[in-house]
């Protein structure tokens, strides 16, 4: 096969289809060439393979083929209207549709975390065997309030940021296996029951209150979430609906827990920011507290306002439909 004269003939058609894969937008004649034309062109790499294998013309037509079955299948690119959408509708709907997994984690871990200040206030005896007497005295003294500034308040951001992105992590990953959501919840109960129950016991429950409300609520509010998501896909393994199979149901969960991951990564990063700068701020508390509110309520607020659902499906990209339509029309080839 003379290849000079092939690509001479076939030339004009390739830069039609590299064009075609270019633009934005196609109207429905457009995407009935781009179609035509990557099968023409798919054929023609398969000769020119079997024919006469230029590595360098191979290897332009591969890569033309492949750019024009991404457009054709519809491959999702990544575009900045790709993260809007995942901000004001994907993740706070992910969560607003779990809300009944994540309120439960929240109700049960305060009324433990609560029941375990009380106990361990009123009980000392309790306080100094769990942390030992030298160890509470400087809890109380200086060693609760230094946490917080023991760090300069970027690199604390950072530490806190990981760190509870990685304890949302396990417990999204755990979900399907329940038991080790339950222990890290346990855990971190277990970790504020005393502390607060010691800080309380020695007359100090102001300061504890004042240095843990700013942040907590919303980093615990994060926590809730990413083990009540990782509980509703256990619970959709346990009991699938009735239109899925279990492995079914279990993908669907997965892939919202997916969607809530992400998005709680913006969330820790804001309470760590709270938790770094604003918790040890020397302001009155008051301040330091409604501050911690008012972000926490933004939350709220974002996921049942953007979180909601609604009535009419969101319109499909213009090229994609197309795509489809002319694809069905010219038989799904």
């Amino acid at each position: 096969m003379d290849l000079d004269a092939y690509v001479a003939e076939h030339g004009g058609q390739w830069r039609r289809l590299d064009d075609l894969c270019r633009r934005d937008r196609l109207d429905a004649a457009e995407v009935d060439e781009l179609i035509a034309l990557y099968q023409r062109v798919a054929t023609q790499l398969s000769t020119v393979r079997s024919r006469s294998p230029d590595p360098a013309l191979v290897s332009q037509l591969s890569h033309l083929v492949l750019r024009a079955r991404a457009r054709i299948t519809g491959r999702p690119r990544p575009s900045w209207s790709a993260v809007g959408r995942f901000l004001v509708a994907d993740f706070p709907g992910a969560v607003r549709r779990a809300w009944p997994w994540w309120c439960a984690v929240a109700t049960g871990f305060s009324l433990l975390s609560f029941f375990l200040i009380w106990f361990v206030a009123g009980n000392p005896d309790t306080a100094a065997a769990l942390v030992g007497e030298e160890a509470a005295t400087e809890l109380v003294d200086s060693g609760f309030a230094d946490y917080y500034t023991e760090y300069s308040a970027p690199t604390f951001a950072f530490q806190l940021w990981t760190h509870n992105a990685w304890l949302a992590a396990q417990c999204l990953a755990s979900g399907v296996l329940v038991v080790p959501v339950f222990y890290l919840l346990w855990e971190n109960a277990l970790n504020i029951g005393v502390t607060g129950g010691v800080m309380v016991s020695y007359g100090r429950g102001d300061v504890f209150f004042g240095l843990i409300t700013p942040h907590g609520l919303l980093e615990l509010t994060g926590v809730f979430v990413a083990a009540g998501v990782g509980l509703r896909t256990a619970w959709a393994w346990i009991s699938p609906p009735a239109e899925l199979t279990r492995g079914q149901a279990v993908a669907r969960a997965g892939r919202s827990a997916v969607t809530v991951a992400v998005g709680l990564v913006g969330l820790f990063a804001v309470s760590a920011l709270v938790e770094a700068f604003v918790t040890p701020a020397p302001v009155p508390v008051p301040l330091r507290v409604g501050v911690g509110v008012a972000v926490w309520l933004g939350f709220l607020a974002y996921v049942l306002i953007l979180g909601r659902p609604t009535s009419t499906p969101a319109p499909p990209d213009p090229v994609d439909h197309e795509v489809v339509v002319a694809t069905r029309r010219d038989g799904g080839r």
